[in-house]
């Protein structure tokens, strides 16, 4: 009884699929006073969002046992608990992304087919975008997205071969010399910790969290120019220079009511607040303008929710509501949806203000605090105060759907964080080498197609601009063009921890490079190749290091991920 109230404490019974296999495993493995658990697997994942529900995947894929970990209640990080629809380069629907991701997409396209009242249009398309949103080709709920991922993790938890922990978060590892040998977890509502042992940790947290416990080395914000040679990069290194985070939220309109919150405890300040960046932000950040990324000249925007009207109505920029819109009440059944529904994960709410990595618990908290009432400001002024085309203020109907994200605050469960720690890594991509104008230089304007710079040790490919929002240390956008790109397997290796590998964000990129590295399928690539990596390494008796060091390896190594349908080169674009 006692595992069992252990499992629930974990959020593991009453979650279906995840329940019978995990105690399973409990049961096969001793149980200590001190520690109300200790588990053991070959690759123990902290971190359960896309590149960590991506290496999972991999690893059992080619045979290892895994354990993965989610600080959340939710498995999926950027689509689910951080709510933001998949940002994703032109040629995602027929290559540049792996096999499993495309079978991630088709999953949740098929997830409406099956389930939603969709008419008869929406089902007789093929790349259904449930939500029309502009930003992606396939916005959507944050729940389907996890549905797609449970379906794909259920057969692997299922048989035994891979143990899920929600709410369960890492607070210390225990190193000897450059092995990590465990880590040990907070579970939510547990009376003690969790400790996971494992052949190979992969860290696929939204901040790096493993970095510090195990003593990896790293970096954190902007390098200086004379270190990494960058166009971009500023003359003195700044550790605290990080790139804004998001707290997203979902609303829909229901015209002639009122859903107006009570007034934020920091409206005034937000309502007030011109960021203090350099060049100069447009002016007040609760406002329909803002500094245009590639300009940073001051640029108008939109904000008409749809009414009645189908299709939706013209606006002279860029309509706020249609971005991330995940829902298209259009592609429904009529009377399916009173409305649309819509993400705001806008230029408006990037918190600006101070870090939340690598500072005091205090802190961290005061500035969480303050992104979430931005955001809540935001919502507030919608409602009240921002100007409509018919000449009136605010727009009542706005209605925050606590629902959608399942927060009693009807923000999402995790800040959208887009700047981790990064590890000192083998190999570190810098921005001349992904720049299309670093690039263009290198390559020669004839040269067709233009193409980052190559890497032999390559383990996937990804593409998109170098989209870096305004930074806590006072930079406004650095956005600039980019070409497609391969994942360096050299960026992947910490210089000095052997078994630790990243598995998102926390490759060995910049602080201006990551600004490429960071999204939803690029950060799935990195996931699937560190969870395959671990699985051949402990398979072939070699390393991490050992197996980019030794042609041969890496070869095979190589192409084993190509086997399973991971692209490495863009031929497709020859």
């Amino acid at each position: 009884m006692k595992r069992r109230h252990f499992l629930e404490q974990c959020g593991i019974f009453g979650s279906g699929i995840f329940s019978p296999t995990f105690l399973q495993a409990l049961q096969s493995r001793k149980c200590y006073a001190s520690h109300p658990c200790e588990l053991k697997a070959d690759v123990v994942i902290i971190g359960g969002g896309l590149g960590g529900c991506a290496a999972a995947l991999a690893a059992c894929r080619n045979g290892a046992r895994v354990i993965l970990t989610e600080p959340t209640d939710w498995i999926g990080g950027q689509i689910s608990q951080q709510a933001v629809p998949p940002d994703e380069h032109r040629w995602i629907e027929t290559f540049g992304r792996t096999e499993s991701y495309a079978q991630l997409r088709s999953l949740i396209r098929n997830y409406y087919k099956q389930h939603y009242p969709l008419n008869t249009k929406a089902q007789s398309i093929p790349n259904l975008n449930p939500g029309n949103g502009s930003v992606s080709r396939i916005c959507h709920e944050p729940k389907v997205g996890i549905a797609a991922l449970q379906s794909m993790l259920a057969p692997d938890i299922s048989r035994g071969q891979l143990t899920l922990l929600l709410n369960t978060q890492p607070f210390r590892a225990s190193v000897t010399g450059d092995q990590v040998e465990t880590v040990t977890c907070h579970t939510k509502g547990a009376d003690k910790p969790v400790t996971l042992h494992g052949t190979y940790f992969i860290d696929a947290s939204e901040e790096g969290d493993l970095l510090p416990l195990s003593g990896t080395e790293y970096f954190l914000g902007a390098e200086s120019r004379t270190v990494t040679n960058e166009p971009h990069a500023p003359e003195q290194a700044n550790p605290a220079n990080i790139q804004s985070f998001t707290h997203c939220f979902a609303i829909d309109h229901l015209e002639g009511e009122d859903h107006t919150i009570e007034r934020p405890a920091m409206y005034d300040f937000w309502k007030n607040h011109v960021p203090a960046l350099t060049p100069a932000w447009s002016g007040k950040i609760l406002s329909l303008y803002y500094s245009y990324p590639r300009t940073l000249k001051p640029k108008q925007l939109s904000f008409v929710p749809c009414g009645k009207e189908t299709p939706p109505p013209k606006t002279k920029s860029l309509n706020l509501w249609l971005y991330r819109r995940m829902i298209d009440r259009n592609n429904f059944v009529p009377g399916t949806y009173a409305s649309d529904i819509t993400v705001i994960n806008w230029p408006q709410n990037d918190y600006m203000l101070g870090n939340i990595t690598d500072v005091a618990p205090e802190e961290r908290k005061r500035h969480l605090n303050a992104a979430k009432q931005l955001s809540l400001s935001l919502l507030y002024w919608l409602q009240t105060e921002v100007p409509r085309p018919d000449g009136k203020q605010g727009w009542q109907g706005l209605r925050l759907r606590k629902d959608i994200v399942d927060t009693e605050d009807g923000l999402a469960k995790y800040p959208y964080i887009r700047e981790s720690r990064r590890i000192k890594a083998e190999l570190t991509i810098k921005e001349q080498d992904i720049s299309y104008s670093e690039r263009l230089k290198a390559m020669g304007k004839d040269h067709k197609p233009l193409l980052a710079k190559p890497f032999e040790d390559s383990v996937g490919i990804g593409y998109y601009h170098l989209d870096l929002h305004p930074s806590s240390g006072g930079d406004n956008y650095i956005d600039t063009g980019s070409v497609p790109f391969q994942i360096p397997l050299g960026a992947m290796l910490p210089q000095r921890i052997k078994n630790l590998i990243p598995g998102c964000k926390n490759i060995g990129t910049t602080h201006l490079s990551n600004g490429c590295y960071r999204l939803h399928p690029v950060e799935w690539s990195i996931g699937e190749a560190a969870g395959a990596l671990c699985a051949y390494a402990i398979s072939h008796a070699s390393t991490p290091h050992g197996i980019r060091n030794n042609k041969r390896q890496l070869e095979e190594f190589q192409s084993t991920l190509t086997k399973q349908g991971i692209e490495l080169e863009w031929s497709k674009l020859s």
